[in-house]
């Protein structure tokens, strides 16, 4: 049977860069040809959600969310957006961080779809907040006598937002490659801009679980670090704020390889077989 993979992000009717990082990701999964159709659609610009499953040929979707964590977008949002008829979030059995993929069917056009987990919940996501740290430090190594700053939005609204940074912070803690490992946040303690309190490392890479750059990222986190007083004018990478030398790393989801996660949550749904998935990410490095 022929598959659709298609990809739901927020987007930005303010931000015109929001949606990049949902194209870029879907044009890598595109050019391996391991779906008859790849498709991006998203909450705040076209092609909208309540459009997404009436573009793709395929009667068989694989729909990943490109959100950070789980809550209001993927629970109630994207369900009623897509009309996936009697989702209920216990299908998923999470605690929060390990939402997988629950099958239903498309109320308006009969479609199955295979509804996964979001991006910033799978266990890949801690490859991809490593990789950035090694780009933004030009060092693939990088970890000895380093610090990593896992940075999260937080908000009593919704307890997973920080649960999703707190599980990968946790997880890249385990590994041992950085000397010191915390999770931060703009809205909650521990807060992002007293993160020199939170480390004596003097070399610290912060890396923000934000899918696309925007005004947190590009203004209110290096703001609040330090970073500079005028975020229009940019900063120097690093910064030394306090004697720690600042390694800010810029958006989590802009990073290529959280393609290979967008289609880790799909072949955990059952997509294409994983060594053929694998062989093909490969080629389009």
């Amino acid at each position: 049977m022929e598959q659709a993979l298609v990809i739901a992000a927020h987007g930005s009717h303010l931000n015109p860069g929001s949606s990049e990082p949902a194209f870029a990701h879907a044009d890598r999964i595109r050019a391996t040809g391991l779906f008859e159709e790849v498709r991006e659609t998203f909450w705040k610009e076209e092609p909208h959600f309540r459009e997404g499953l009436r573009t793709v040929a395929p009667d068989e979707v694989y729909l990943v969310p490109l959100f950070i964590s789980e809550g209001y977008f993927t629970e109630q949002v994207l369900p009623r957006e897509f009309r996936l008829e009697g989702f209920d979030p216990a299908d998923w059995d999470s605690d929060g961080t390990t939402a997988d993929h629950t099958t239903l069917t498309a109320a308006d056009v009969g479609k199955t779809v295979h509804y996964c987990g979001p991006v910033g919940t799978h266990e890949a996501m801690s490859d991809v907040i490593i990789r950035r740290a090694e780009s933004v430090t030009g060092d693939t190594e990088v970890g000895s006598g380093v610090g990593l700053a896992v940075v999260g939005h937080g908000t009593e609204r919704n307890e997973n937002s920080a649960k999703a940074i707190q599980y990968h912070a946790d997880r890249i803690r385990e590994r041992g490659r950085f000397d010191e490992v915390q999770a931060l946040f703009m809205d909650e303690e521990p807060e992002v801009d007293d993160v020199t309190d939170h480390f004596e490392s003097e070399d610290v890479v912060v890396v923000p679980l934000f899918v696309a750059d925007g005004y947190h990222t590009q203004e209110d986190i290096p703001g609040d670090m330090g970073l500079t007083e005028d975020p229009a004018s940019g900063w120097e990478t690093p910064t030394v704020v306090d004697g720690t030398r600042i390694w800010y790393a810029g958006a989590v989801g802009t990073e290529p390889l959280l393609a290979e996660v967008v289609l880790e949550r799909a072949l955990d749904a059952g997509a294409a077989d994983s060594t053929s998935a694998a062989r093909a990410m490969e080629g389009t490095r």
